[in-house]
């Protein structure tokens, strides 16, 4: 139980990384919070551009609010849990620094954990450009109440996007649990694993959180790197038969179709050496034989109460469908 007669703290993580560009703009929708018990722990995890004099000039005007540390790079996992091992707070929350967010965003989350007894809040996230207009909206839970009793709606384990960066967190969620280093689609192989910890989310339908789709990072060639995202998914496997909802076994399914195959062959969809594209597809398919998934079991999968397939753009129909159908040949072609 959270002591609500106490005032509760949060601490804020921010990974730095070669973004100077970009960390201005982060750091002072954080110092500008309308939450006043809050610390900014800044992480410079070895940039080697000009982001360590702008976290020096934000410590040097904010010293209440900024914690600021350096060490070797380590990555962006590695980079977090340094921040969480040096935070103080009774809740944590993660912004990554090229992004930014609105001024009530951590005052409202954190009444939403106090007044609910949530030991995960969560927000809606906005994708933005580089001059700041909205691309996308990403609604998270848009068919459950502001308090989600777990056990009663356990469809959020498989509905949710795991993305850390518009949640906040009860520290204790992270007593024994740190983000995996060395690895990609950290936040899929952690997050589900702190969701199976709790008992009670609290969300706001507000678009707090401003998440940045820079140019130079959309073109990235995408590599094997994306078979961590599988790997992750064993990981929260793991974690599911010792928690105490390892009977939801639906929810498990729909959870390994979600990620294991929508976000797999998302990433695969930008995978441009044909070769590797065929050794990946076989991952896919042993992953789907082991655990038992048909293409009929995607077909109807369903995401916040309605077909998943049928829910997105044309175009990302057609590759699923091209995908499953065996057409590779064509879809390579029209990729």
């Amino acid at each position: 139980m959270t002591d609500q007669s106490k005032t509760n703290t949060v601490s804020i993580i921010v990974p730095v990384y070669n973004v100077e560009l970009y960390l201005e703009k982060c750091l002072l929708s954080l110092v500008n919070q309308t939450l006043q018990d809050i610390e900014i722990i800044v992480v410079n995890d070895g940039s080697t551009d000009g982001s360590q004099t702008i976290i020096d000039g934000f410590s040097a005007e904010f010293p209440s609010k900024i914690k600021a540390f350096t060490k070797e790079n380590g990555g962006l996992s590695d980079a977090r849990n340094f921040g969480i091992d040096h935070a103080s707070g009774d809740y944590l929350g993660f912004v990554d620094s090229d992004d930014y967010v609105s001024d009530k965003m951590f005052e409202e989350m954190l009444n939403l954990a106090v007044k609910h007894n949530a030991e995960m809040v969560i927000c809606n996230i906005q994708k933005v450009d580089e001059h700041g207009n909205v691309t996308q909206k990403l609604t998270q839970i848009p068919n459950m109440p502001e308090k989600i009793d777990l056990e009663k709606n356990f469809s959020v384990f498989s509905d949710l996007s795991y993305f850390a960066c518009n949640k906040l967190f009860r520290r204790e969620l992270f007593q024994t649990k740190r983000f995996k280093k060395g690895v990609h689609f950290e936040d899929i192989q952690l997050i589900p694993q702190l969701l199976l910890e709790c008992k009670t989310l609290a969300q706001t339908q507000n678009f707090h959180y401003q998440y940045l789709e820079r140019t130079n990072s959309i073109s990235k060639t995408h590599t094997e790197k994306g078979l961590d995202i599988l790997k992750a998914v064993e990981d929260v496997e793991t974690e599911f038969q010792k928690s105490s909802y390892s009977n939801k076994l639906n929810e498990l399914k729909n959870f390994q179709i979600l990620e294991g195959v929508y976000t797999f062959l998302a990433y695969l969809a930008f995978v441009k050496d044909e070769n590797l594209f065929k050794i990946m597809s076989k991952k896919l398919r042993d992953f789907m034989q082991e655990r038992n998934v048909k293409f009929k079991d995607i077909l109807i999968y369903n995401r916040f109460d309605r077909n998943y397939l049928l829910s997105l753009p044309l175009k990302k129909k057609i590759y699923y469908l091209l995908y499953f159908s065996g057409l590779y040949g064509v879809l390579k072609r029209l990729l």
